[in-house]
């Protein structure tokens, strides 16, 4: 097996309706799965009459085939030839664990006869009433019937690809928060048990032994002198002084050395202003290279956007970038302008970025201490967004897309930025508002929402805040 998504494929049957179209079916959907980059995982055809379910007895001789191929298979498609079989389809994927694709093949008018005819417009309905009954989760997209070899079915399995992607990884995931909430953010607090209960672990580090780490840690180490080559390659740091270059690099090291040790998915840091006062720097750009490797790292301590921007790169298989909800746009009442001090992957921006003194820092704390800001733009994208909070025990999504224009901002603007069109965005900001979320938003490149939404609400059961 390859790192490509790998479905199992599931043949229903009843015996009424022509076993013949089982045969082509397994053919028509493996060699179009395949011409689409994905794997496919089949039961041998001789284990079951024709290599499809209808009995019981079937249906456990397919659900012990993907227990003995458990992690081997990132969905399961459900193809109906004919009408299929309900009662086999729950013995055989009640416990599959993952999600479900049903895919019902149409009829055609010219092959209405008994010999001929399908019906799987009707098995479909039964599946999807059983299955309901059971409370096993499934996917289906319209239209209700959809041949394989069409062009609409390679797009829906692109958006079950992704799909699968979300819950394979969101079922399961360890988000590290790297220092304490800054008093003044209580807008970014959060409650550790509930994301549990969802799966997503928190792991706690305690920032004064991250800054002993990094003041106990040799800058001429072969770490270090690796990490100094990739921050040199990545963007521009010909403004840092040395000293601080030196600090940078033996905190990304120690970044990667907790990331590795606590095997994270994910993490946001308290990134002020403990950092600045002790090592003279701020993580901005680190969090860059971070994003940039398609690791998800926040800023500000915010555990409820590292979570989006985990799920955001799952969906993209990008970078993700966590920002502010920050400045209006002229009058434009679908624009906004949506920043952040420098944490966006140099493969959202426009250009290579440059590194200078935090202007914040150097007002509040004097200037030299904040080295890290790495300023720039981000490119002209579409993009999905999402942000998320517990909150009474439930973990809360809200999800939409818009694009980053090309409409420039101006020279003076510090950080990186760009302007994002989000179609009537006042009613949703009025929305994000009252719905008590974050002033971070997190976005990836492409739209992904409709998937986003399908993986959230059937399969993890976190709450969406329709928008």
């Amino acid at each position: 097996m390859n790192n490509r998504i790998t479905f199992a494929l599931y043949f229903g049957n009843r015996g009424f309706f022509p076993e013949s179209l089982i045969a082509s079916a397994r053919k028509e959907l493996t060699s179009t799965l395949d011409k689409l980059g994905y794997n496919s995982l089949l039961l041998e055809e001789t284990a079951t009459r024709y290599g499809a379910i209808e009995t019981p007895e079937e249906g456990r001789i397919y659900a012990n085939f993907l227990a003995k191929n458990r992690g081997r298979y990132n969905g399961v498609i459900l193809c109906l030839p004919n009408f299929g079989d309900e009662t086999g389809a729950v013995e055989a994927l009640r416990d599959c664990g993952v999600p479900i694709y049903i895919l019902a093949y149409p009829d055609e008018l010219d092959k209405m006869d008994f010999s001929s005819r399908r019906d799987a417009f009707c098995g479909k309905f039964s599946i999807m009433d059983v299955f309901t009954q059971y409370g096993i989760p499934f996917t289906v997209f319209p239209p209700h019937t959809l041949h394989p070899q069409s062009e609409l079915f390679a797009s829906q399995i692109r958006d079950f690809a992704v799909v699968c992607r979300i819950v394979g990884g969101m079922k399961r995931c360890t988000v590290g928060a790297i220092g304490a909430r800054t008093s003044a953010f209580k807008t970014v607090r959060f409650d550790e048990l509930t994301l549990q209960k969802y799966g997503i672990t928190t792991e706690v580090f305690d920032l004064a032994e991250v800054i002993r780490r990094v003041e106990l840690m040799d800058k001429n180490s072969a770490a270090c002198r690796a990490k100094a080559d990739r921050l040199q390659s990545y963007t521009d740091f010909s403004q840092v002084p040395a000293a601080n270059f030196a600090n940078l690099v033996k905190l990304s090291v120690v970044l990667d050395e907790i990331i590795t040790e606590a095997h994270l998915d994910a993490l946001a840091l308290r990134c002020w202003i403990e950092i600045e006062k002790s090592l003279n720097i701020a993580p901005c750009v680190l969090l860059s290279e971070l994003n940039d490797r398609k690791f998800p790292a926040a800023c500000e301590l915010d555990i409820g956007n590292a979570v989006a921007m985990h799920a955001l790169g799952l969906a993209t298989e990008k970078s993700a970038a966590c920002l502010d909800w920050n400045n209006n746009f002229g009058d434009d009442p679908n624009k906004c302008v949506l920043f952040h001090c420098g944490p966006v992957a140099q493969s959202l921006m426009t250009a290579r970025g440059k590194v200078i003194d935090h202007p914040m820092f150097a007002k509040a704390l004097g200037a030299g201490c904040g080295y890290g800001c790495n300023v720039g733009r981000i490119a002209p994208t579409d993009f999905t967004f999402a942000s998320s909070l517990t909150q009474n025990g439930k973990l809360c999504f809200y999800i939409g897309e818009g694009e980053f224009t090309h409409d420039q901002l101006p020279k003076e603007f510090f950080g990186c930025g760009g302007v994002a069109k989000i179609n009537d965005l006042q009613n949703k900001l009025y929305r994000i508002g009252y719905a008590g979320y974050r002033h971070h938003v997190s976005t990836a490149p492409g739209h992904v929402g409709v998937a986003m939404r399908e993986a959230f609400t059937r399969y993890l059961n976190y709450e969406i805040t329709e928008m």
